[in-house]
Order: C-alpha cells, then structure tokens, then sequence
C-alpha cells in the first residue's frame, strides 16, 4: 500500500509538472494567488475569483482552505471578479500575456458602518457548484443566532439546517440523514475530535472567539473525507492578526472568555491564543456551608485555543495549532468521608506546512496528534478506585491542489494514523494492597487511504465533481486473540506481536456529483457516495457522553458501509437575494452495531456484547434563505423516515431508532433594527423521540415486573420552542479604541416543557391493593434569560 501511494503521488507530480509546461507552450498564462482579508492579513477560504469570457461564458474557481486559487487562461485582456458572502466584492482588468501572481485584499462587511448588508457579486454558488447538501457557516452568522444561555454554540447552529437533528434538549450532539452520532466526521485544523461536549453534551467544545469557518457536508462527500458515514464538520481555526494586536472578549452568565491575537512580525509571522473558563463552580461554593456534607463539590469546564503561522515565503508556510480542554466534576460527602475527582476531554495538536510547488500545484502536509481521555478517581476512607479509558491517535497526511487547465481542478492525496483504543480499566487499592483486576488489553490499528478527485466543468451547462477513494485499516498488535466455548469461556489464545496484523479491511469509495445548470438561477444535481468507517462509538444514551467507548473494526466487528443517492433543485430569485433547494435522498448503512439487550456494562470487552444488523433512511429537505437586505435568515424543513432490522433485536423485526423525527422545522431570522440595536429569532418544531415504553405490569411474588413494547413504539410529545435576542452596540460619536456590544437573549420564551425522558413513579403496595403506578416526565429547561457583554480594543 505504502508503495502504491507513493508511486501514484510521483506520476501526479510528474504529470503537473508536464501539463504546466506544455501550457505554456499552448499559448496559455495562469494567474495565481491568495485571497485575504484587508484588516486582519487571514486568508479567505472559498471566494469566489471568476473571469468572464468570450462568447458570455465565465470560468471560476474557489480559494481553497488556505486562501490559495489559480486560474489557467488563454493570453489576452480579462475582468477578474473576486466575491464572498462576508466580503465586499472586487473587480480587477488584467492584460493576461504572460504568468502573474495577484494577491487580493477584501474588506469585510462586519467591518464595515451599514444599516443595511449589500453585496456587491451576484452569490450564487448555491447553484453552480458542483456540490450537495454543503453549508458555510460564518461566525457572523452562527452569532446573530439565540444562543443557549448566551453562550455561541456553532454545533447548535448546524442543527437548524434541515437533515440535521438535534440529540435532545439544549444539546450539543446531532444526527444526519439517519446516522448516529459517530458517523459525523468532525474536524478542528484538520484534528479529528472525538468527543465534541462540555457539561455532559450541553455545551460544545468550539469556543466561538478562535473559529474562523465552519463547512457542514452531508451529502455528496467529496473524495478528501473519509472514516465517516453521514457528514463531515470542517472547523478552521483563526490564523490570528496579521496587522495589529487584537484582544476580544466577552462576560456571561455562566463563563467568561478571552482572546489575543497579533503579528509576531508584521506580515510575516502572527499568532491568536483564545481561553474559556466556566465559573460555576465559583458561584455555588460561596452557597455551600463549611458544615454541609457536599461542602467541595464542584463542577468546571475549560478549554485553550493556541495557533501561530509564519510566512517563509509566497511558497511556503508554516501552521502550528492546537487545543486543550477539561470537564472537571468534583463531589464530595464529608459524612461518609466519600470524594470523587471525573476528568475527561480532549487534546490536539496539528502542523501544517504548505509549498506552491508551481503556479498551479498547491500542497499542504500535515501532522496531527490527538487524545480523547476519561478518567474517574473515588476515595473513601482508605480505599481508592479509579477508571480510564480513551482513544489516541498520530496522524501524517498530504493534499495537493492541482489547476491543469481552466475547467478541471484536481485534488489528490494521502492520509495513514495509527489508532490506539484503551478500553474501560480498572485499578484500586485499600492502604497498601493494590487491586488489579483482569482488565481488557487496549487495542491498536493502522489506517491508510489515498484519493483523487477533478472537479471538471463541461460547457456552460454540466458540471461533474467526480472521485475515487481507497481506504484500508488493519488491526495490529500487541494482541491476545481468544478462542472461547458456547458459553464464552476463553479455551486458547494467539498472541500478536507489535506492528503484527490480525485483521485487514479495505475497500474503493467511489464519489460522483452531476450538476446540470437548466438557467443562470436554477440547476438540477445529484450525486452517489460509497462511504467505509472503521471505528465505531455504541452507547446506550442518546448522545455522546464522556463514558462511550470507541471501538474499533476487529476480526469480530466489521466496517460500516453505506450508499448515499441524493438528488435536489436549486433555484435562486431576485439577484440571488433568496436561495432554494429541495432534495431527496436514500442512504442505505450496512454492519450497524447496537448492544444486545440486557446488556450491563463491564470489564469485558464491549464487542462480545455488540449485535449487528443494518439500517436505511430517506427523505426529502426544504431549504429557503434570505440573503440580502435588512431581514436575512432561512427556513429549513425536513420529512424522513429511518430505520433499523437486527436479527437479534426487536425479534427480528424493523424499528424506528431512538431519533427517527417525521417532521423537523427550523425558522431562523435576523432583524436590522438600525445601526444599534439586532434582533434575532429562532423557532424549532420536531416530531417527538420514539421511545420503548412498559406496556403491562405483573406483581409476582410481591415483586412489581414490567413487559415492555417492541423497541421504539411509542413517541414522546412533539418539541417545539422558541427563542429571541436582541444585541445592542452603542455607536459613539468619536471612534474610540475599545469597542462592546451587549448581547440580550431568551431560551425557550413561552417555557415549553418538553420531554427529556419519562420514568414511571410508583406508589403504594400491591399488599395492600392501593398499588398506583404514574408516567411522568421530564423536562430541563423553562424559560432561560440571559445576558453576555462583549469586548474587543
């Protein structure tokens, strides 16, 4: 395989090199560059640079993550028209007879004194790309949206869009298209994270001051992404100021943040650090008594966003960033002489080197380090217990970015990581004795992948962004392979050295996206998507809690697998200030995983617990937004169905999954009131959770039994809520350094109870025939106020 890679990455190479030679030879110049922001000197990921030609066609390309584009043209004069939604346009005419290089300098929007947001270039992307089911979120967007308790969540941004689902009240975890929630690829600088929640998934680990882009994809996955069935969340640090220092900040109810950014040296060299710290625990202690038995108990969040660059040259960069966050859970009960200490979160690391080999060939290499870690400590007089458990990984991959002529652009690349999974272990011990338990050995695994993918235009009317991915991922030792009985006795072994294989999987994972533009504003797509993952996450929550182990494909548990076919019209109206699209789709998911039931966890190894089975969705979703003008926002509507056939589960019979939702409604809108005052809305409405309820209840021997229902038979009240802001910035009369803007919001404004879970309450005796029992619900949030202060000089 390493030879394969390595023998296809010189042929490409080769032929770059080749094909910008016999460019030049044709008659042809190429025009290359960055796209960058005029204040801060960040690159812009995604403008748009289009060139109009003869005839009233026009050839465009996109920067890509790192501001980069290169147009290949014949000689002669052109308009260059660079755009972004962010930005204000630019429009530059270039006598082409030769190669150039053109950097370009966009001014901001947000920057910019305006009652009202004009745009300056014709967005319309929405129906020329090559791409489905893809959404850019800005930071300026994701902040004009009512955050939960004022605190700017993006994954709870994402889960306005239609297909995707939210996992519960106030939550940060999601569904797309039927998958679960580790079959989203979520990405921070190229770092994969594994567990994406503060204080139990209420909160996400992404602080809003150190983002720059956020990408959801969840349909039509190009070829560069793998590992994942349902989507991919591409989170891009800020590079930090490039001009000037910059600190911002902000104070609310429940944390507080704080970012520094600046040039190390001005156009060369810049860095940003950003923190955020909960105070919870700060404020309930001053309440709790020295005498109190839970005197030191606590909870905290906090997390360290760091990144510095620097510009070797107008060939070569260097990227160095990183993240660190902790939930910390301390609890104490001085009576019984009890302490416990939970720690849990994640840790990143990744070192990004790009080289413009030639004025068409962009690389970027990149090292990643990262760690998921949980850990559980508890004292009680002499006697101590503790439990771990994590993932780690070390990754090394590259991607080039290859323009050969101007309508074909090439991406191509290669990716391995070694996977270390540690499982639940146990360890103890009473004053001197140490207790070790017969814990389950970790587990280790390689994974490698290589792909290629064009994005060809085919005259003015088709577009195809077609690829080919081949992934593979080998279970590796140290490893204790068993032999066991019927009954699950372990009878022999084989042991597995390091580095040695146990089990190899791999496969091709073909992508393809056809784009037919019908007119200027209207295109019909669809694409097809085969997707391999090989490390799974099966929890019996509904989330993604601290406790979920991930696992990964052995010689017991195979792959997931899914096909995607999606199909959509995209319509854009009145200069594309309204963007539409409605699509449908059929994901089929094959080697699903699930716990058999009754299933307790244990010092076991999970996947002798695991049952498999498949599973399969379809829908359709509606998106209209408003792009332009005083009044922007959009609607988001989605009708699906998702379901799951185990032969071990539901007697073998279909069953909706815990999140199957036949309605999901999104209606998000931003106001201009002038040039102080923003008012933001948001409106959600979703089918109720399906739920496995008791059907019938026995007393046999005095004991209360329950019968339950077939798996999920049942449904929860629907959910619907609504929530307001506003965000008041004084505008004073003279420009001063230090500028702030309040941010005023209302979680759940007409105090919904809505369902979190339902237990049933018992009360009485069977003995005495008075025996009663009741469902009752549960609900977390009524109406939630608050208020952030914001800062930035």
């Amino acid at each position: 395989m390493g030879k394969f890679i390595a023998i296809t990455f010189s042929l490409l190479l080769t032929m770059a090199g080749m094909a910008q030679s016999n460019a030049d030879k044709a008659g042809r110049a190429t025009i290359n560059g960055y796209v960058k922001d005029s204040l801060s000197g960040e690159s812009i990921i995604g403008a748009t640079v289009s060139v109009n030609m003869p005839g009233g066609a026009a050839r465009s390309v996109m920067s890509n993550q790192y501001g980069f584009f290169s147009l290949t043209l014949d000689k002669g004069s052109y308009t260059i028209n660079v755009s972004h939604i962010s930005y204000f346009g630019k429009t530059l005419s270039v006598a082409l007879d030769s190669n150039q290089s053109i950097n370009f300098d966009l001014y901001s929007k947000s920057s910019a004194i305006s009652e009202v947001v004009v745009y300056s270039k014709r967005r319309d992307g929405n129906v020329k790309n090559a791409q489905m089911g893809k959404v850019d979120l800005s930071m300026t967007q994701i902040r004009n949206i009512p955050a939960f308790m004022g605190e700017v969540d993006l994954l709870k941004a994402i889960q306005l869009l239609p297909g995707v689902r939210n996992a519960g009240e106030g939550n940060a975890g999601f569904y797309v298209r039927g998958g679960g929630p580790d079959q989203n690829l979520i990405m921070l600088d190229d770092a994969v994270v594994y567990n994406t929640g503060h204080l139990f998934g209420f909160f996400s680990i992404f602080n809003s001051d150190a983002i720059k882009n956020v990408s959801l994809i969840k349909g039509g996955m190009p070829a560069q992404y793998g590992g994942r069935l349902s989507s991919v969340v591409d989170v891009t640090m800020k590079e930090g100021n490039m001009n000037k220092f910059q600190m911002d900040g902000g104070i609310g109810l429940i944390a507080s943040r704080f970012s520094i950014q600046g040039p190390l040296k001005k156009n060369k060299a810049s860095f940003i650090l950003s923190a955020r710290r909960t105070y919870i625990d700060a404020l309930v202690k001053p309440a709790i008594k020295k005498s109190s038995s839970f005197y030191g108990s606590g909870y905290y969040f906090y997390d360290v966003n760091a990144k510095i660059n620097y510009r070797f040259s107008e060939k070569d960069r260097l990227y160095l960033s990183g993240y660190f966050g902790r939930d910390v859970f301390d609890f104490a009960n001085s009576k019984r002489s009890f302490k416990t200490n939970v720690p849990w979160g994640n840790a990143t690391g990744t070192l990004r080197w790009n080289h413009v080999f030639n004025r068409r060939l962009f690389a970027n290499t990149t090292a990643v380090y990262n760690d998921y870690n949980f850990k559980f400590n508890a004292t009680q007089e002499s006697f101590q217990i503790g439990l771990s458990s994590g993932i780690r990984d070390i990754t090394l991959k590259s991607d080039f970015d290859y323009y050969p002529l101007p309508d074909h652009k090439l991406k191509f690349g290669g990716l391995v990581t070694y996977h270390k999974f540690v499982p639940n272990v146990v360890s103890g011990r009473q004053d001197s004795i140490i207790f070790t338990p017969n814990n389950e050995g970790s587990k280790y695994a390689m994974e490698t992948a290589v792909y290629l993918q064009d994005d060809w235009e085919i005259g003015s009317k088709w577009k195809v962004n077609y690829g080919l991915r081949y992934s593979s991922f080998t279970q590796i030792g140290p490893y204790n392979l068993f032999t066991r009985d019927a009954d699950g006795n372990k009878l022999d072994s084989t042991a597995y050295k390091s580095f040695q294989a146990v089990k190899r999987y791999g496969g091709f994972e073909p992508r393809v996206t056809i784009r037919y533009a019908v007119n200027d504003e209207t295109s019909i797509k669809a694409a097809v998507t085969r997707n391999l993952q090989y490390i799974h996450l099966v929890s019996n929550a509904g989330t993604t809690l601290p406790t979920d182990l991930w696992v990964p494909s052995t010689y017991l548990v195979k792959p997931q697998i899914s096909w995607l076919y999606a199909a959509g019209l995209f319509k854009n109206f009145k200069d594309n200030t309204y963007e539409t699209s409605l699509e449908v789709y059929y994901k089929d998911m094959q080697n699903q995983v699930e716990y058999k039931e009754g299933y307790t966890p244990s010092l076991a190894d999970p996947e002798e617990e695991f049952v498999f089975g498949r599973g399969w969705s379809y829908g359709a979703e509606l998106l209209v937004s408003k792009l332009k003008g005083r009044f922007t926002g959009w609607v988001g509507y989605t009708l699906s169905w998702t379901w799951r056939k185990f032969p071990l589960l539901n007697e073998g019979e279909r069953y909706p999954v815990k999140y199957d939702r036949r309605h999901d409604l999104s209606v998000v809108g931003n106001y201009e009131l002038n040039r102080k005052w923003k008012l933001g809305g948001v409106f959600v409405y979703g089918t109720g959770n399906a739920i496995t309820l008791p059907e019938r209840f026995y007393v046999i021997n005095g004991v209360l039994t329950q019968e339950y229902s077939r798996l999920n038979q049942y449904r929860m009240k629907p959910y619907h809520r609504l929530d307001l802001s506003a965000t008041y910035t004084p505008v004073p009369k003279k420009k001063r350094k230090v500028s702030s803007y309040w941010v005023f919001s209302v979680y759940n404004v007409y105090s919904r109870l809505n369902p979190y879970f339902i237990y049933f309450d018992q009360t009485g005796s069977p003995l005495n025939g008075d025996l009663k029992v009741e469902a009752r619900q549960v609900s977390l949030f009524p109406v939630l106020p608050a208020v952030t202060w914001n800062f930035k000089f």
